[in-house]
């Protein structure tokens, strides 16, 4: 199983991509809240997402209870000391992805320092990359592994 996890996120429309990218790979998407955005029916439909009652996320109150159901989590960060490649995905996988304005917070971070792990960039001037589009790359990552696997 893979599980993609939100931490509070702020932008509907990355939520509705990430959304859409567990649907493609087979994975769970986990939101925990405070969420920037309502999750109504009508914002729902007014936000375009009719794909929505398939990704079907499960909404956690707070990080301390999804970390408790869910184990050890991975922890993407462009501060990550591990690459991306260099981590071999077991099963399940936990991938957890901050908010779009300030990433997971730091006490998380440090708490599992040797699990944070960051997606490699040329440029090393840019400061990240859209969450959305890292959890695509991530899901790839992960799947690409699976398929190797014996």
């Amino acid at each position: 199983m893979i599980h993609v996890v939100l931490v509070e996120p702020e932008i509907p429309w990355n939520t509705g991509n990430a959304g859409r990218s567990c649907l493609a790979f087979g994975a769970q998407l986990h939101l925990v809240q405070p969420l920037g955005f309502s999750l109504s029916e009508a914002a729902v439909r007014r936000a375009g997402l009719d794909y929505w009652a398939r990704v079907a996320p499960v909404v956690w109150p707070s990080w301390e209870a999804c970390e408790a159901a869910l184990g050890p989590p991975w922890l993407f960060t462009a501060e990550g000391g591990r690459e991306l490649w260099d981590v071999p995905f077991g099963d399940p996988a936990v991938l957890v992805f901050g908010r779009e304005s300030v990433g997971l917070p730091g006490e998380v971070r440090a708490r599992h320092a040797e699990r944070c792990v960051r997606v490699p960039m040329v440029d090393r001037e840019i400061r990240s990359l859209n969450v959305s589009t890292t959890v695509g790359i991530v899901l790839a990552e992960v799947a690409r592994q699976r398929r190797r696997a014996p």
